[in-house]
């Protein structure tokens, strides 16, 4: 009975196996264990430590906050042919149109002393031609075109014959100039000030440089190598960091993408936490119309009208900070740990299983500990 109980389907449950280290003296898989070895030390020290910080609790949702100024002055013709007209910061940086967002005119359409009224439809405009009444529907907006039509088709001028509108006239002037009108606004500059929050460690800092200097924000001016702490940007040098030129962007407008990241170790002193800029092209022509109204000696209606081209300058701020914290330490030390062992059991697979003596080493390894003849096994 006793025989039939140690040959038993559940005897192997009260087995136990203890490790036995066996040396071999086999220089292919020592060298795969050190170099696995090494491996794990590089991306330990290397890649978790140095590169990903692992040793550190983050805060990667900073809060925001932007404020821009822009200086400058421009002079080009004025509406109506009244001589030369100063552009100046009031009127090139138009009001923000949307969260971290500044207008910069850098070219104009003008049709001057607009009023509401009965004249021809441009024809540039597609569905403003006309041969007779017939081809003017009475009260049909003209489409992408300036009023309504009035049933009528009358001459624009000695070669066109549109439609006649009623609305602001005389219509939109269309002509573009071959060259921007204020290409001098390449000169003006744009003040950005950004500040960020890290609420997990409540560390919160600005890009403006802590100075005595009351005239140091009125004279440096933005460089990457020499000036990289002046929040103060020349308009031509951000196109330029964008790989454009002021000529080409100013004549259509576009849009210029600023992105200011914030990349700060708490465990180093505050002043080195320090933000970097980079500039890129979102795309090419940007423009919006906008009018100044006015009434006459008769108390008449009229209008101004400015088609406005110009260059978009859209601000985000990105950041991350981080601090030494036990927790991470703790996990990123176990993680090497555990990845040291899984260099032993790589080897171990290949001594056994792909090695031309694997079954040497599988029997060198691996043995049934029996006691000494004459002995019997104590019970459990």
């Amino acid at each position: 009975m006793a025989g039939a109980a140690a040959g038993g389907p559940c005897d192997g449950l009260l087995d136990y196996k203890t490790a036995k280290f066996a040396l071999t003296r086999n220089r292919r898989i020592g060298l795969l264990h050190r170099l696995l070895q090494l491996g794990v030390l590089g991306y330990l020290f290397g890649w978790v430590l140095l590169v990903r910080k692992g040793y550190q609790e983050s805060d990667r949702a900073p809060r925001a906050a932007v404020v821009t100024k822009l200086k400058g002055a421009a002079a080009a013709a004025a509406a109506g042919g009244a001589g030369r007209r100063l552009w100046d910061a009031a009127e090139l940086g138009r009001p923000p149109q949307g969260e971290n967002v500044l207008f910069l005119v850098t070219n104009f359409i003008a049709t001057a002393e607009q009023a509401q009224g009965k004249c021809p439809e441009s024809p540039s405009v597609l569905d403003a031609a006309c041969g007779e009444d017939a081809d003017c529907p009475t009260g049909t907006p003209v489409l992408r075109g300036n009023g309504i039509k009035t049933g009528k088709c009358v001459m624009f001028n000695a070669t066109h014959s549109t439609c006649e509108i009623y609305g602001w006239c005389p219509v939109e002037n269309n002509t573009l100039p071959r060259k921007p009108l204020l290409a001098e606004a390449e000169n003006s500059t744009l003040f950005i000030k950004s500040t960020v929050h890290f609420t997990k460690f409540n560390f919160s800092k600005c890009n403006t440089l802590q100075t005595d200097d009351p005239t140091y924000f009125k004279s440096c001016t933005y460089h990457p190598f020499f000036k990289p702490f002046c929040p103060v940007f020349r308009v031509r040098d951000m196109v330029e960091a964008a790989g454009e030129t002021f000529g080409d962007l100013a004549l259509l407008g576009g849009s210029i993408g600023v992105r200011i990241e914030w990349d700060c170790n708490l465990d180093r002193p505050a002043a080195e936490c320090q933000p970097r800029y980079s500039f890129s092209l979102q795309d090419r022509g940007y423009n919006f119309r906008t009018a100044s109204y006015f009434w006459d000696s008769q108390r008449r209606l009229y209008r101004n009208l400015l088609k406005l081209y110009g260059i978009r300058f859209d601000i985000s701020v990105l950041g991350q900070a981080g601090k030494f914290s036990i927790v991470p330490a703790a996990v990123s030390f176990g993680t090497g740990i555990a990845f040291f062992g899984a260099a032993t059991v790589v080897c171990d697979l290949v001594l056994l299983y792909l090695d031309a003596k694997a079954d040497f080493y599988w029997k060198e390894k691996f043995e049934e500990a029996k006691p000494p003849k004459g002995e019997r096994e104590p019970a459990a």
